[in-house]
């Protein structure tokens, strides 16, 4: 069965940059869950409202359906999408594909440091707060890590690959 990665956590922790590398070293496809968002959900953020789970639904629901298709195509794949709470992750797991995660932690000055110098995204620093009090940590029972992105990028390349036995 194919395998999906979903590269897990607040805005600004560095799931596109490890996904694209790890993509890349593996070969896989990589899928910025970002972009399958409905206008309306970008605009909202864009104005600093966080979504509820009702504007998440949707979104989870086409993120979850897009991991099946690409489970029929490639051996593997690599999703960056924030997975904030337990039954978002839940609903992911649905799709057709053995899906893990990687729950990238980081201070949150530090991700509001990065936050902060990102130009061009409709996330503003302003909702970090409102991740953070939504996260709901990976839970032992699921499957998955939970890994450091402090460090360079080789460290925190190496700390994935090891965290996901690839």
């Amino acid at each position: 069965m194919t395998r999906a990665v979903i590269l897990m956590g607040p805005s600004g922790v560095g799931k596109t940059t490890l996904g694209e590398a790890l993509a890349a070293r593996l070969g896989w496809p990589f899928l910025e869950g970002d972009d399958l968002h409905p206008p309306e959900n970008r605009a909202k953020m864009t104005r600093g409202i966080p979504l509820d789970d009702a504007d998440r639904a949707p979104w989870l629901a086409a993120l979850r359906d897009r991991i099946s298709e690409e489970a029929a195509r490639a051996p593997g794949l690599i999703l960056a999408c924030s997975a904030l709470k337990r039954r978002y992750r839940d609903l992911l797991r649905e799709a057709r594909a053995e899906v893990r995660f990687l729950e990238l932690t980081a201070d949150p000055a530090l991700i509001g440091e990065r936050l902060s110098q990102r130009r061009g995204h409709f996330m503003p620093a302003s909702l970090l707060a409102s991740q953070l009090a939504a996260l709901e940590p990976l839970a032992p029972d699921e499957p998955g890590a939970r890994i450091s992105v402090s460090g360079s990028a080789e460290a925190v390349m190496a700390r994935a690959c090891a965290a996901l036995g690839l």
